[in-house]
């Protein structure tokens, strides 16, 4: 939410610095993510002043073109050339002087030069009022008021305007902040804890009167569940135009682009009391009388943005005497009902709908408005009719409105303020201090939280209307330890703790794979268990028929949850990548959802995404990108640190993966990985190679059990290493040498390596080369060289016998 600091300064005639404000409003809870400095026009026309032409004559070399000399308020004149046909002597204009700059519409600046045009100097330039930002005209240069003085800025004349933005997260409880006057509250109950006591200034409206009552509208609510107030007032005589630049500065400093006069007052009453208001046509409303209603499920209704919408019959809907429908309370308005330029006269409705109905009913048009974000989270009731009176009377001055009606106020049930007892002690134990009883009843106050009893052990309180989410003696205590400051806490030295004793072994394992995996510098992530229906037609493994709907989904992004676990790892390497973060490893422990005939089913996964190099690029170490055979040692790392041996591997190509495997146990799969396919890739806007691996976690832990890790200690005998290079068949794989090298010798061989594949030249058709390397190790003794060159020969034998192998 956008807060403007200018804007606050309205209700409060706070000097601090818009940093410490920033500070404190963050301390009171409304945490300030950042601080934009704004400016009415861009550069605040900084090297612009008022000039004087005290001399206008023709170029010698342009028909087109004058000389001028131009007073900038001090005793040297310049000379400035300029093109505008209406330039003349004895003019006051603006002068854009050298080393000026100057912003176009889009924002992109330049500099003012000294310069030679068709021969001639020139020292700045005259400006048009487009090249000031000012407006659009460029028909010629901007001419001033005679009497302003020679060298006056820019800035003074055209009132110039800079602000500073707050961005706030609010929190989705503290509707009452979510106006410039609520956040202007909340900041006074902060001053005065830093003993500045400052008055909050709230709009006045105390001259409200009828003008006449030519224009009368009957309302009909009818179900004051739904709608439990609703206000409204015919104005007459309008006319629709630009809002001052004030109002226009107030909304474009919070991201608001200014439309008409009528449509600015309604947007800057919202954001300055946080209460929604909507105006009519009144010329489009039939029967002069307003109806809030439900209407028929499927109910055609085109709104503003020229979408034609079907109506749910629990959107509440508000309607003309006809009962045709005008707009969707609380969250949009209808095209054929709408402030246009030729409207004079309107109906401004100011109500308070219900919270819950309003959100169920932009989730279901996927509409979020402004109106509907402070309805669903509950505005305060109490300012309905005094907001309705606030843009009454600001359409009055600046439309020429009139108004002609008295005020429609359905309120049939008064919505009473709610009570709370405060028990002192309870204050104390939450807050973990005892504060003095005096600060406490002072923060309180400072809040507008009435005391209405006192005792000896608490208070009697009675909650302001707009604290919706003040219903309880905890919620009290929140207020009093946010105004006094979390920062005024002292530390406690005592620290209170439970031992608990985690008997679950599957938290148990999945803490051992996740150190194993951290340590080998991996990163957990935790991706959205919701995801976008599309990711569901990148695969053929998908069944789409199997997939669970949101009922109300938050967006269309999350409208599905996930079958698969890659395609939101995917999104995670794709947000990283666009942030220069280029060498990844990740891993997530997550779950995956599926629809059968008779049941939900969800399944466990342990994913793996690696990209890029396996280190960070340094002067002392080449680029080292990680590969498949890298993913693949760290998936048999993890599954022999589990005890799970006697994997099953088998090739697997599919829509997903480029080239890959499956690791099982007998026909169980255990888990599959490989290089993703680029077109899955094109999809997440990656271009490097990205390997994937996925294991059944459920599968995992159900072989993994209670296995104890074997642990040997070092020998002190050295270990010898020998190498062969064979000449082997093409089709041989390297996992028959590993395995005859083994069965030949069981006791003494260590490992076995391949560290060179040659295919090619020099050797004979249907041939390759492996160059193997072999470690032996006695843990008891030395190894001698005729024990040693025994085993080799034994080795070499077994591959002559077993795969034709050529010793080269």
């Amino acid at each position: 939410m956008k807060i403007s600091y200018n804007w606050l300064q309205q209700f409060l005639k706070v000097d601090w610095e818009a940093d410490k404000t920033g500070e404190l409003l963050t301390d009171l809870g409304l945490e300030v993510e950042g601080i934009e400095k704004i400016e009415s026009i861009k550069g605040s026309l900084n090297g612009v002043v008022v000039g004087e032409v005290l001399t206008c004559i023709q170029h010698p070399n342009a028909d087109r073109l004058k000389i001028t000399t131009v007073n900038l308020g001090d005793e040297n004149p310049v000379q400035i050339v300029c093109g505008a046909p209406n330039v003349a002597a004895g003019q006051k204009v603006p002068v854009a002087t050298i080393g000026t700059m100057l912003y176009d519409e889009k924002g992109e600046g330049f500099k003012i030069k000294k310069g030679k045009i068709r021969g001639e100097e020139s020292h700045g330039m005259i400006c048009a009022e487009d090249e000031l930002g000012l407006g659009k005209g460029h028909d010629g240069i901007l001419v001033l008021e005679n009497d302003l003085k020679p060298g006056t800025p820019a800035a003074e004349v055209f009132e110039i305007e800079t602000d500073y933005v707050f961005e706030i997260g609010l929190t989705p409880n503290r509707s009452d902040a979510m106006s410039h006057h609520g956040v202007a509250r909340d900041l006074r109950a902060g001053l005065i804890q830093n003993d500045l006591k400052l008055e909050l200034i709230s709009p006045f409206v105390s001259d409200f009167h009828v003008d006449e009552r030519t224009l009368r509208f009957d309302v009909e609510v009818e179900d004051k569940e739904l709608v439990p107030r609703y206000c409204g007032i015919s104005i007459t005589d309008i006319e629709v135009k630009d809002s001052p630049d004030w109002i226009k500065n107030r909304l474009k400093a919070i991201g608001i682009t200014p439309k008409n006069n009528i449509v600015d007052i309604t947007n800057y009453v919202l954001h300055e009391l946080g209460q929604p208001l909507h105006a009519f046509d009144a010329q489009k409303i039939r029967g002069n009388k307003i109806i809030v209603k439900t209407l028929e499920e499927g109910t055609k209704f085109i709104t503003l943005d020229e979408v034609e919408r079907e109506l749910s019959a629990d959107d509440i809907m508000i309607c003309d005497a006809d009962e045709n429908p005008l707009c969707i309370a609380g969250v949009f308005g209808g095209l054929n009902s709408g402030v246009t330029e030729h409207t004079n006269s309107i109906f401004l409705e100011s109500a308070y709908f219900n919270p819950v109905s309003v959100r169920k009913t932009a989730k279901r048009h996927a509409l979020n408005t402004d109106a509907s974000f402070r309805f669903e989270r509950g505005i305060d009731i109490n300012t309905t009719k005094y907001a309705l009176k606030r843009a009454a009377l600001l359409i009055e001055k600046y439309a020429g409105g009139k108004l002609a009606s008295d005020i429609s106020d359905f309120y049939p049930i008064k919505m009473e303020d709610f009570q709370v007892f405060l028990s002192y002690d309870n204050a104390y134990r939450l807050i973990g201090q005892e504060i003095p009883k005096e600060k406490i009843k002072n923060i309180l106050a400072s809040l507008e939280i009435k005391i209405n009893s006192e005792t000896a052990g608490g208070l009697g309180l009675t909650i302001p209307s707009y604290r919706t989410d003040v219903q309880r003696e905890a919620d009290i205590i929140e207020e009093i330890l946010r105004v006094y400051g979390y920062n005024n806490i002292e530390f406690s030295y005592k620290l209170n703790t439970s031992i608990s004793f985690d008997t679950n072994n599957d938290t148990k394992i999945e803490n051992i794979v996740a150190n194993q995996l951290s340590a080998l510098g991996f990163n957990e992530t935790m991706a959205n268990s919701l995801t976008k229906p599309e990711y569901n037609s990148l695969s053929e493994n998908i069944n789409d028929d199997a997939k669970v709907m949101m009922l109300n989904p938050l967006s269309n992004d999350l409208a599905v949850m996930r079958q698969s676990m890659l395609f939101s790892g995917l999104e995670s390497v794709s947000y990283n990548l666009n942030r220069k973060n280029t060498a990844l490893k990740f891993y997530e422990f997550g779950k995956t959802y599926h629809k059968y005939a008779d049941k939900y089913q969800e399944d466990k996964h342990l994913t793996l995404f690696v990209t890029g190099n396996r280190t960070k690029e340094s002067w002392k170490s080449n680029n080292n990108p990680s590969d498949f055979f890298y993913l693949k040692g760290v998936i048999t790392s993890v599954l022999e640190r589990l005890g799970i041996h006697k994997l099953k591997a088998t090739p697997i190509k599919n829509d997903v993966f480029s080239e890959g495997l499956v690791f099982s146990l007998g026909k169980i799969k255990i888990a599959e990985f490989g290089v993703v396919k680029r077109s899955v890739l094109k999809e997440f806007g990656i271009k490097q190679e990205v390997l994937f691996a996925d294991f059944n976690w459920d599968t995992v832990l159900k072989f993994s059990g209670n296995k104890k890790v074997k642990v040997a200690g070092l020998t002190k005998f050295p270990a010898v290493k020998r190498d062969l290079a064979l000449l082997l068949n093409a089709k041989t794989e390297f996992k028959e040498v590993y395995n005859l090298a083994f069965q030949a010798e069981r006791k003494l061989l260590k490992e076995v390596d391949l560290f060179d594949v040659y295919e090619g030249d020099n050797l004979p058709q249907g041939k390759k080369s492996y160059a193997v390397s072999f470690v032996l190790q006695d843990e008891t003794k030395t190894l001698e060289d005729k024990q040693i060159d025994k085993i080799m020969q034994k080795l070499q034998q077994s591959f002559e016998k077993n795969l034709e192998a050529v010793l080269r």
